[in-house]
């Protein structure tokens, strides 16, 4: 889906000064020396500028980081099922889960290394594979999957009464072919960096910390290719996020982004509701392509990631522009025109996706000319963020999948949604809000 907004700006600076310190001294303790390493950290910013592996995004906010955040070049995006039965397990996971956080989003490890020998420690803190990398621009955002309040007909936890009515179980939509094993969870891991061992490494290290009391569903590592500071091209060549809300616009974000309070889920104001789909592109079938033919699939230029009979990548997309024959310039059929604010009755949504590639699988294409062969697995892991996805997500992609050119491309083969709540208060625990309210 395409936006009408200024080029990304580039990744935030390395310590937003209150937030940063206060994360710093919540929670990583006397083992990170908060103080001490807020002030290299810093030191280190006015020495080497601009360098992505020094930037630090702070933890703890009003809202998680990770959602309006520039995007960082990796992104490691999981979820979890919970295998507990108790309340207070939970609880205690998510209490660790925020300090492990707030520590690695600083450059630390996920619980402080010990002081002596190695051989003094009866369990490793860490696995150690990213020491000395630095934070990357680390950040770690959580989410709550249905199964949180109600499965299979039973409310764990207590929490059924506190389900968001927002919280919908996504419908089946034209041509998904989803598979049970890359769709779903109960809890949802998102880790974004600038490195891609750093994003790994985080949700390798949550997922230890939930062993005992939660389980691995799917996991599913991205990556973003792009010039900093100009909006990224997918695999198929097109840039993407043209068309999203400015994220440096309040207000925008408050209309499409950021979830309000309501009576059943007063603690999700300031959180965001989360869909992540995983769609495969036939690449092969896509690269036999015309460039003519691609355009008119996307409604815009390949090269410059302007609208269809426009110079420029942000130039307004005009949906009633006509050719000489008479015809919509930018086809009826073509995913900008589908997926526009004016053609979803002013819906908007947040997209922050990343391009995967898993090597290559044996494939049935389910679109002529129907072929059998070992392709590329590799496609767009779309995430999307947005206040209510009954007016966002699922009302716009439900047009996309019955009418969209792109469709004869792409495979939506995993699917999940998430309530991601507000960001957490240093001493507090991410989703502290619907356990204590």
């Amino acid at each position: 889906m395409a936006n009408d907004r200024p080029p990304r700006p580039s990744r935030r600076g390395f310590l937003k000064a209150g937030g940063a310190a206060m994360a710093a001294g919540a929670s990583l303790g006397a083992a990170l020396a908060p103080q001490a390493a807020l002030a290299k950290a810093q030191a280190q910013a006015q020495t080497h500028g601009a360098d992505p592996q020094l930037a630090v995004e702070p933890f703890f906010g009003v809202h998680q980081s990770g959602i309006v955040t520039p995007q960082q070049s990796h992104a490691y995006v999981a979820a979890l099922d919970l295998t507990t039965d108790k309340r207070d397990d939970v609880i205690a996971l998510l209490r660790a889960w925020t300090d492990a956080a707030a520590r690695l989003a600083q450059g630390g490890t996920a619980a402080a290394l010990p002081t002596g020998e190695a051989g003094d420690s009866k369990s490793a803190p860490d696995s150690g594979d990213v020491l000395g990398l630095g934070p990357n621009g680390l950040t770690i955002t959580f989410g709550f999957g249905p199964g949180l309040f109600t499965k299979d007909g039973k409310d764990r936890y207590g929490l059924a009464a506190r389900r968001p009515a927002a919280l919908v179980d996504l419908p089946r939509f034209n041509g998904d072919q989803l598979i049970p094993e890359k769709t779903g969870g109960d809890l949802f891991i998102q880790a974004c960096a600038n490195d891609q061992q750093v994003a790994f490494h985080a949700v390798r290290q949550l997922t230890r910390l939930a062993y005992g009391n939660a389980t691995m569903r799917w996991g599913q590592a991205g990556f973003l290719s792009g010039p900093r500071g100009q909006t990224p091209r997918n695999l198929m060549g097109f840039k993407d996020g043209t068309n999203n809300p400015s994220t440096a616009k309040p207000q925008l974000m408050n209309e499409f982004v950021w979830a309000r309070a309501s009576a059943d889920a007063p603690w999700m104001e300031g959180g965001t509701y989360t869909v992540v789909r995983r769609i495969r592109i036939t690449l092969e079938h896509w690269d036999n392509m015309e460039l003519g033919f691609q355009e008119q699939v996307l409604g815009r230029h390949k090269y410059s990631g302007a609208p269809i009979g426009r110079k420029n990548e942000f130039d307004p997309v005009d949906l009633k522009e006509e050719d000489k024959d008479g015809n919509p310039l930018i086809p009826e059929n073509s995913h900008v025109r589908l997926s526009n604010q004016a053609s979803n009755s002013g819906a908007q949504i947040l997209r922050r996706s990343y391009s995967y590639n898993d090597g290559t699988n044996f494939y049935i294409e389910r679109w002529p000319p129907w072929r059998q062969e070992t392709e590329y697995d590799a496609g767009l892991i779309f995430v999307a963020h947005q206040s209510d996805p009954r007016t966002g997500f699922i009302p716009i992609n439900e047009r996309l999948a019955k009418f969209d050119m792109m469709n004869q491309f792409t495979t939506h083969v995993g699917s999940a949604i998430f309530a991601v709540p507000p960001g957490a208060k240093p001493g507090s625990y991410i989703g502290a809000g619907l356990f204590e309210s």
